[in-house]
C-alpha cells in the first residue's frame, strides 16, 4: 500500500477567509508558545535571581507540563460543547493570568504555582487551536495549514524569544513575563472581534457525535497510536530542550549575549523550514517526512550532545536541532488531525495535548533528576546519557508514523462518514 498520505488536491490555494483564520489562530500560538519557550533560554537568569540550581531547571518546564496535562484530561471531557471562539477566548485569558503571575515570583514554589496556572489554560488553547484549524480547512491542504500554525513557533524563536532575553537584559527576568501577558491580551481581544463563532460541530449530524465518550474515542486502534507517538516525541525532545540554554553557555561556553542570536537563527532555520515541509508531507505523504526529520535528528544530536565536535559551532547544532523536530512534528500532527470526527475533535486534541504535555514534563523531570551541576563551572553533567536517550526514541518515532498512516488509510476504506486520508 502507497505511503503516499495526503496527496493534494487541485485546490491548494487558501481562500481569503482561510488565510485570515490562520492568521489568527498563528498569533494565538504565537503568544502561547513564546509563554513557554522563553521560560526555558531565561533559566539561568531568573535561576541566579531565585537561587535555583539550574539542574532543577527541569521542574519548572514539568510543572507547566503536568498541570496542562491535567486539565487537557479534564477538558477532553467537554471541550466539544462550546463555540470554539469563545472557549478559546476563555483558555487565553487564562494563560494571561498565569504568565502575568510568572512575573512576580519571588522564589521556586510561587514561579512552579504560576507555571501550573499558564499551563492549566495553555493546553486547552492548543487544543482548540489545532480544532478550529481541522475544522476549516480542507484535507487537501491541512498538512500546509498545519505547516503554517507551527511556523508561530518559529516566529517566537525569531522575534519572541530574543526580545524577551534583551529586555530581560535591560529590564530584569521578570519584564518578559508582563510583556508575554500583555501581547496576549491584545491577540484575544483581536481573536474575538475578527473570528465568527465556530458551532458547525454542535448542530446537525454532528450531534451525534458528541455522545460518544472520550475513552470511547481514545480507545480506537488509531487513536492509540497518535497518542503513543504523541507521548514519545515529546518525551525525547523535552529530555533536551530544557537544559540547551544551561548546556550551551556553561557546557560548550557559548556566551550569554549572544544566547538571542541563537534562538534567532534557530527560529529563522525553523520558519523557513515549515513553509516547505507542510506542503511536503501533503505531497510526499508523512512517513517519509518523518523518516527525514529522524535522520537529521540523529546526526545533530550526536555532534551536539554526544560527541560534542569543536568545528561544528553552537550557532548550527540549536538550528538544526528545531528544523529536526520540525520535520517529525508536523509530520504526526497532520495525520494527527485526521484522527477524530468533526464533534470529537476538540476532545481528542485536548487529550492529544494533555499526552504530549504528559510526555514533555516526563522527559524534563527525568533528565532533571539525572542531571547534575558541577559547583564550580555550572556545567550539566550526564547531558551525553540524556542525548542517547533522546536518540532511541527518535528513532521510534518513523514506525508510529507509519503505522498511523496505515491505520487510516484502513479505515478510510471500512468507515464512512470520515473525511479522505491526507
Amino acid at each position: 500500500m502507497s505511503q503516499n498520505v495526503g496527496a493534494p488536491s487541485d485546490n491548494t490555494i487558501f481562500t481569503r477567509a482561510e488565510q485570515w483564520l490562520l492568521i489568527i489562530v498563528g498569533a494565538v500560538q504565537f503568544v502561547n508558545i513564546l509563554d513557554f519557550m522563553m521560560v526555558m533560554p531565561l533559566g539561568p537568569d531568573f535561576a541566579k535571581a531565585l537561587n535555583i540550581p539550574s539542574s532543577h531547571l527541569g521542574q519548572i518546564a514539568a510543572s507547566y507540563g503536568i498541570s496542562a496535562a491535567l486539565s487537557g484530561f479534564a477538558a477532553a471531557t467537554f471541550l466539544d460543547r462550546f463555540d470554539r471562539r469563545k472557549a478559546l477566548a476563555v483558555a487565553m485569558l487564562g494563560l494571561v493570568v498565569g504568565t502575568a503571575a510568572g512575573g512576580f515570583a519571588w522564589d521556586l514554589h510561587s514561579l512552579i504555582g504560576a507555571r501550573v496556572i499558564a499551563g492549566a489554560f495553555g493546553g486547552p488553547a492548543t487544543a482548540l487551536s489545532i480544532s478550529i484549524v481541522s475544522d476549516a480547512i480542507p484535507v487537501s491542504r491541512r498538512g500546509k495549514a498545519m505547516g503554517r500554525v507551527a511556523s508561530s513557533f518559529a516566529v517566537a524563536s525569531i522575534a519572541g524569544v530574543p526580545f524577551s532575553l534583551s529586555i530581560a537584559s535591560h529590564l530584569g527576568w521578570r519584564a518578559p513575563f508582563f510583556f508575554v501577558a500583555g501581547l496576549g491580551v491584545i491577540v484575544t481581544t483581536i481573536a474575538l472581534s475578527r473570528m465568527k463563532p465556530m458551532t458547525a460541530h454542535l448542530t446537525g449530524e454532528a450531534k451525534t457525535g458528541r455522545h460518544v465518550s472520550i475513552v470511547q474515542i481514545v480507545s480506537r486502534y488509531e487513536s492509540r497510536i497518535s497518542l503513543a507517538g504523541s507521548l514519545l516525541v515529546l518525551a525525547g525532545n523535552f529530555a533536551l530542550i530544557p537544559n540547551i540554554s544551561s548546556y550551551v553557555q556553561f557546557n560548550l561556553g557559548y556566551p550569554r549575549a549572544e544566547l538571542d542570536r541563537l534562538y534567532m537563527v534557530g527560529g529563522v532555520a525553523s520558519f523557513i523550514t515549515l513553509f516547505f515541509v507542510g506542503k511536503w508531507v501533503d505531497k510526499y505523504g508523512a512517513p517519509r517526512i518523518a523518516w527525514i526529520g529522524a535522520l537529521l535528528y540523529t546526526v545533530i544530536v550526536t555532534l551536539g550532545f554526544v560527541h560534542p565536535i569543536a568545528a561544528v559551532p553552537v550557532l548550527a547544532i540549536f538550528p538544526m536541532f528545531m528544523v529536526a523536530s520540525s520535520f517529525r512534528m508536523i509530520a504526526l500532527n497532520t495525520l494527527a488531525s485526521r484522527v477524530p470526527a468533526a464533534p470529537e475533535r476538540a476532545r481528542f486534541q485536548s487529550a492529544q495535548s494533555a499526552i504530549q504535555q504528559v510526555g514533555s514534563s516526563a522527559g524534563a523531570l527525568a533528565a532533571s533528576a539525572y542531571l547534575t551541576e558541577n559547583p564550580t563551572t555550572h556545567a550539566l553533567l550526564g547531558i551525553r546519557e540524556i542525548a542517547f536517550v533522546s536518540l532511541f526514541i527518535n528513532l521510534v518515532i518513523p514506525f508510529i508514523v507509519m503505522a498511523l498512516a496505515r491505520a487510516l488509510a484502513a479505515r478510510e476504506r471500512q468507515t464512512a462518514g470520515y473525511p479522505a486520508i491526507g
